[in-house]
């Protein structure tokens, strides 16, 4: 297992996801994710579910024009697959 990712909710509760898949996702290797999430240069958001999606949290990582989301549980257990797009010139295309 590579290393993990810490994402800060409000109030304070810290999930912990595997990193490598996300690298992967946004085409970069592991190292150099890491190195740029220490930089502050790929920015992070988190939203926690609400009504049927209570107990769910969906984790968005953005470098230059990609997009990386993922939806966890509060174990950081992935429910589904990674979903990476792309946005050129205005536009988003899902891959």
């Amino acid at each position: 297992m590579g290393r993990s990712i810490a994402i800060d909710l409000n109030p304070k509760f810290e999930i912990e996801i595997e990193g490598g898949p996300i690298a992967t996702a946004l085409g970069l290797d592991q190292d150099t994710f890491f190195t740029l999430l220490e930089q502050r240069k790929i920015d992070q958001l988190c939203e926690r579910g609400t009504e049927e999606d209570e107990g769910l949290y969906r984790a968005s990582f953005y470098y230059e024009n990609k997009r990386a989301r993922i939806v966890v549980d509060k174990t950081g257990k992935p429910i589904g697959e990674i979903e990476a797009s792309t946005r050129e010139k205005g536009k988003r295309s899902a891959s």
